[in-house]
């Protein structure tokens, strides 16, 4: 049996590896759950009792991370070899996703939900050597002809077909030993993998992470939400899960559809927080606002939670007061404001994001308020500008209360996309050997440090005498009590105020919605421009968190529509 402890504290003082934290763990608390995955995924509920799950120690995680990594390495693979992983949330998925870091091999993770055209755009751009994945991941590769000039390696997870390669099964067993693992002595520079954005703003980009970048992100989450050793924690977005083991928490993976979290089943989500006594978890707003509803109407209570996360779009006031009727009084919902290539920025608890005069601010125009930066990372604001910028200048600096893009420094920000270079230079500002990353989102800072929130800077919406700024403006429409979401976008020289009424709302009166929605434009300088609403049954919205609006579509949509020609 391979000896973890011995492993941890060789290299624990010298490497950046988050590998190592899970050795640490398998060593100090080997039989403690590291991981729950549902053990019937997609059946029925039970009436009552506990739903099945299969629950993996941290030594067993550990055992089968150290087999798969030494195998890959056995296989051919090399440190620094890019690999795409293709594999729902398993337990194969974790022990890759670690093996990975304890050798050095480089994950390449893209969300399958961006489309087939993307999908291949992403691959070919990334160059992989390998490719990982189930069998219907690899017979698409082949359909599609997905990295056909690089990729040679290849490693199936389930039957194997006419693809080549070898299976999971027998990279595991070619790794099985009792010698003392080979870990990647990870250094803060070096790359430890390739995320792909979501591409709600464009075509994803491939974010080249390093360890160092990992290293400090892990830091700056535990002390800024005082994450503790112990604590078991429910990511309804999986990837969010391997940095658990750092944090010394355990896992529990919902059965759920990660690319779905708006039809997420409630009650599924409710009964394994109280199964399990979840005390941190992680939903998408709109994941947050399915539960929250449910558990409201059915005065559910869920004393377990100490903290509840919830970021990929801004968060509804109304969505944070329904999900927190569940909660104790002291328990906040955190909304972290970042981006896959800075994460996270500044964050802002439930206690007083909806303090009343906070939220009479956002319902006037004021933008949506996101908190303080967190500690470590340096935040500014920077006049509006589509151009590069390749020097850092202090006169690029806005004043407070005026609107601009934010710019972060720090080590959790990446410093490039890969093969990329023309995306990295509009995104990077260099600094005297450092770099600022443009957010390309827009906000002001108050007089006390914190951010307000308006949108993205390629949502504004510009107009003969003035720019109005899509989340800004949409926060005055949010507010009626029968609008779920509103999206400003322009149409010529016209801006246009796309309406999706709430599905909950009891017999709405569109004309009568519209009318009140138009009132409420004429009463505030900012939107009084604001002359045209059009009701769209269901918004285009990204496959990873099914928040982020994609209005680009909406105003092909409405332009469309102005035109007389029929929605379809």
């Amino acid at each position: 049996m391979v000896n973890w402890l011995l492993i941890f504290w060789q290299n624990k003082m010298t490497s950046y590896n988050l590998a190592y934290a899970l050795y640490e763990l398998a060593a100090e608390q080997p039989d403690n759950m590291a991981l729950a995955l549902p053990a019937k995924p997609g059946n029925p509920l039970p009436r009552s009792g506990l739903i099945p799950y299969r629950n993996i120690s941290f030594k067993s995680l550990a055992n089968e991370t150290n087999c798969i990594s030494q195998g890959l390495l056995a296989f051919g693979l090399k440190p620094g070899d890019r690999v795409v992983l293709m594999v729902p949330p398993s337990l194969e998925f974790f022990s890759l996703c670690f093996a990975f870091l304890q050798s050095g091999i480089i994950p390449v993770l893209i969300d399958p939900g961006i489309g087939i055209k993307y999908l291949k755009k992403c691959i070919d751009e990334s160059e992989p050597v390998g490719f990982i994945g189930i069998s219907k991941a690899h017979a698409a590769r082949v359909l599609f002809g997905w990295g056909r000039k690089t990729i040679k390696k290849k490693i199936t997870i389930g039957p194997k077909l006419f693809w080549g390669g070898s299976l999971l099964r027998r990279i595991k067993e070619a790794g099985r030993s009792d010698l003392p693992a080979v870990c990647f002595d990870a250094q803060k520079g070096d790359l430890a993998a390739i995320l792909f954005t979501s591409g709600s703003t464009g075509v994803p980009k491939g974010v080249m992470y390093t360890h160092g970048n990992f290293h400090r992100q892990v830091e700056i989450i535990r002390n800024t939400f005082d994450v503790r050793q112990g604590e078991i924690d429910l990511p309804t977005f999986p990837p969010f899960a391997l940095f658990n083991p750092a944090a010394g928490m355990s896992t529990v993976i919902p059965d759920m559809d990660p690319t779905r979290p708006a039809h997420a089943d409630p009650e599924r989500i409710i009964r394994v927080i109280q199964q399990f006594k979840i005390n941190s978890m992680f939903g998408s707003p709109a994941l947050i606002d399915r539960v929250g509803r449910y558990g409201m109407a059915k005065n559910i209570k869920l004393p377990s939670l100490k903290r509840v996360f919830s970021a990929g779009a801004p968060v509804p006031a109304k969505v944070i007061k329904s999900f927190s009727t569940m909660l104790n009084p002291s328990t906040q919902v955190f909304t972290p404001y970042g981006a896959t290539e800075a994460m996270p920025v500044a964050s802002v608890g439930s206690q007083q994001l909806l303090e009343d005069k906070i939220q009479f601010h956002t319902a006037s125009g004021g933008g949506i308020f996101i908190g303080k930066p967190v500690a470590t990372l340096d935040v500014k604001v920077i006049r509006i500008t589509d151009e590069a910028l390749e020097v850092w200048s202090d006169d690029l600096e806005v004043n407070i209360g005026v609107v601009g893009e934010i710019v972060v420094k720090g080590d959790n920000v990446t410093r490039a996309y890969f093969n990329r270079d023309a995306a990295t230079k509009l995104a990077k500002i260099m600094d005297d050997g450092d770099f600022w990353h443009r957010m390309g989102d827009l906000a002001y800072k108050d007089a006390e440090g914190s951010l307000w929130f308006c949108g993205r800077k390629s949502h504004r919406v510009q107009l003969s005498n003035k720019e109005l700024y899509s989340v800004q403006c949409e926060s005055i429409f949010n507010k009626h009590p029968q609008v779920y979401r509103t999206a400003l976008v322009g149409v010529g020289n016209r801006a246009v105020l796309c309406v999706e009424v709430d599905k909950y709302a009891a017999r709405p009166n569109k004309k009568q919605i519209s009318r009140e929605l138009l009132e409420s434009a004429q009463r505030n300088e900012m939107t009084r421009e604001i002359q045209t609403v059009l009701f769209h049954p269901s918004f285009p919205v990204d496959i990873r968190h099914n928040a982020k609006i994609f209005r680009e579509k909406l105003a092909v949509w409405a332009t469309k529509r102005l035109s007389g020609i029929p929605y379809q």
